[in-house]
C-alpha cells in the first residue's frame, strides 16, 4: 500500500468544503486519502437550516482507531483536520495524531483550527478550547484565519486588540509554521495571507474576489499541505496553494456559482498559472495595517 494520509473535516452531501474539498484536493495530487466525517450535512449551513448528523463521541473515537490499528500508523505520512463537532473529536483526533507520530516520527500534522470569523466564535467555547488546548501543540502547521489566530493567542482579549500584531500572535502559539488567512493586506481590494515561522514572516496578497462559495479555508488547507508533503519549500507551497484556490474562487464567481467549482476548474489544483505577490515583513514592518476586531 502507498503511504497515506488521513483527512477529518465535515461532509456535505452537496458543495465543496470540508472533506469534498480536501479529499478532492489531496487525490487530484494523487496522494492516497482516508477520509473521515465529523459531521454530515446537506449542504453548507450558510445556504439556510439545515439537519447536523454528528457521530456519537465513542463511535468516532473508535473509528479513528480503527485506521491505524495492527501497525497501520506506519502508513500514515501526514493527518490534516478542519472542522469538528465536539470537545470530545478534539480529544479523539489528538489521541490519533499522537499514535501515528509514534509510528512515524516525521509524519505532517496541518490543524485547521475552524472556530470562527470576524463576527465571532460560531463553535462552542469549550471546543475552540479543546483545540487550542489539545491540538494545537501537536500541529507542525497551523492554518487559522486572522480572527482564529487572535482568539487563540489571546483569548476573549482578542476583541480588544485594535492593531494586532499577526506575526508576534502567530509565534505565540506552539505550532513552528502558521499559515494566517484573511491577514490586512498593503494593496487596497486585495486579501492578505501571512506564512510565519520562528524567523520569517512572509504576506502574500491577491484581488479580492466575492462570492458566496464557502471552503475556501478547507480548499487552502489540503493544498499547502498536499505541497508540503511533496517536499516544497514553505514560501513556494504557500504561493502555488494560494494562486490554486485564488484561480478556483475567481473562477466560480465568474460562472456565478455558489459551490467551489472544483472539478470544472481542477488543473488549477496542481498547475495554477497565477502569480501572487509575496514580501518579506522586517521587524518593523509586521503589522500591514490597522484593523479593529
Amino acid at each position: 500500500m502507498p503511504d497515506a494520509v488521513i483527512s477529518i473535516a465535515s461532509h456535505v452531501a452537496r458543495g465543496g468544503v470540508g472533506n469534498r474539498a480536501m479529499v478532492f484536493a489531496l487525490e487530484r495530487f494523487g496522494i492516497e486519502t482516508w477520509a473521515v466525517p465529523t459531521i454530515v450535512l446537506a449542504h453548507h449551513p450558510g445556504h439556510g437550516p439545515v439537519e447536523r448528523i454528528v457521530p456519537e463521541p465513542e463511535s468516532f473515537a473508535k473509528l479513528l482507531h480503527g485506521l491505524v490499528e495492527g501497525g497501520r500508523a506506519t502508513e500514515v505520512v501526514g493527518i490534516v483536520s478542519g472542522y469538528l463537532a465536539s470537545p470530545e473529536q478534539a480529544h479523539a483526533v489528538a489521541a490519533l495524531v499522537e499514535a501515528v507520530k509514534n509510528g512515524r516520527r516525521n509524519a505532517l500534522y496541518l490543524c485547521d483550527p475552524v472556530i470562527g470569523d470576524a463576527g465571532g466564535l460560531y463553535v462552542a467555547p469549550a471546543l475552540a478550547d479543546a483545540i487550542r488546548d489539545h491540538l494545537l501543540p501537536l500541529a507542525d502547521i497551523a492554518t487559522p484565519n486572522a480572527f482564529e489566530c487572535a482568539w487563540l493567542a489571546l483569548g476573549k482579549a482578542a476583541r480588544n486588540e485594535a492593531e494586532p500584531d499577526l506575526a508576534a500572535l502567530a509565534r505565540a502559539l506552539p505550532p513552528p509554521v502558521m499559515l494566517v488567512t484573511s491577514a490586512p493586506a498593503m494593496m487596497r481590494r486585495h486579501v492578505g495571507n501571512l506564512l510565519v515561522t520562528e524567523r520569517d514572516a512572509i504576506l502574500f496578497e491577491h484581488a479580492l474576489v466575492k462570492t458566496a462559495a464557502k471552503g475556501t479555508g478547507d480548499l487552502l488547507a489540503a493544498l499547502f499541505f498536499a505541497r508540503r508533503l511533496m517536499g516544497q519549500s514553505l514560501p513556494k507551497a504557500a504561493e502555488l496553494a494560494l494562486a490554486g484556490v485564488y484561480e478556483i474562487v475567481a473562477g466560480t464567481a465568474k460562472a456565478g456559482a455558489d459551490e467551489l467549482m472544483l472539478a470544472a476548474l481542477q488543473d488549477s489544483i496542481v498547475a495554477p498559472q497565477t502569480s501572487i505577490v509575496a514580501r518579506r515583513l522586517g521587524p518593523m514592518m509586521q503589522r500591514p495595517q490597522a484593523r479593529r476586531w
